[in-house]
């Protein structure tokens, strides 16, 4: 079981020390960076918009995963992009033209992502898994972190790993949601590629320990 990409979600550290909360994360075993925006339509939350991403930039030194939890992500994936964004995640449920947006994002220089909802079933991604990058399995209802970890995830995963390895495509495999040590093993085994993880490490008394603990799951 190779190690997993860590990459904490910054909905859940203290806005009002960004900069150190960055620093943590520059000096932590996290790979990535993960930024969750959301507009209050496609789900029913506001996060944050490009300023924040461009100061979390200013001190980052890992790449950055920009997730879009919004509707019409085309009119704006070039602004995160020049924001600092190394991947951008849109949701299969936003894109009317999903394979339009993909190349749209890789055209820009990043790896191209997509979401799909805890009720979306893998298989609507099979004729499309060549073109993307990262799969973001969404293990909780999207728009509020802290939520509890939904258990079909391992069966997604395991199915989409077949979609993947059936057609030789390395894709990789992302669940975001209720991650924690308790189950990172079992997500790992499944076939995860890369733990997103927000509450659990920024709620810890030594996030930089946590993110160890995940990086270091047996």
């Amino acid at each position: 079981m190779n190690k997993p990409l860590i990459a904490p979600s910054v909905l859940a550290c203290d806005f009002a020390n960004l900069q150190s909360e960055i620093e943590m994360l520059n000096e932590s075993e996290a790979d990535w960076i993960h930024i969750d925006i959301m507009d209050g339509v496609f789900v029913p939350n506001l996060s944050f918009g490009i300023p924040v991403v461009q100061a979390i930039k200013r001190h980052a030194k890992k790449p950055m995963d920009v997730h879009l939890m919004i509707q019409n992500p085309e009119n704006y994936v070039e602004a995160f992009k020049e924001a600092g964004a190394k991947s951008i995640s849109v949701h299969y449920e936003a894109c009317n033209h999903l394979h339009r947006n993909l190349q749209q994002i890789k055209s820009l220089g990043c790896k191209a992502g997509v979401a799909i909802n805890p009720h979306v079933n893998v298989q609507v991604l099979k004729d499309i898994i060549t073109d993307i990058d990262v799969v973001c399995l969404m293990s909780v209802n999207p728009g509020f972190g802290g939520q509890k970890f939904i258990p079909n995830t391992y069966r997604k995963i395991e199915q989409l790993k077949e979609i993947i390895t059936d057609s030789g495509t390395s894709t990789l495999i992302e669940v975001d949601g209720g991650v924690t040590k308790s189950n990172a093993k079992r997500l790992l085994k499944a076939g995860a590629d890369v733990l997103v993880a927000g509450s659990f490490v920024f709620s810890s008394s030594s996030p930089k320990d946590t993110i160890s603990s995940l990086k270091h799951v047996v």
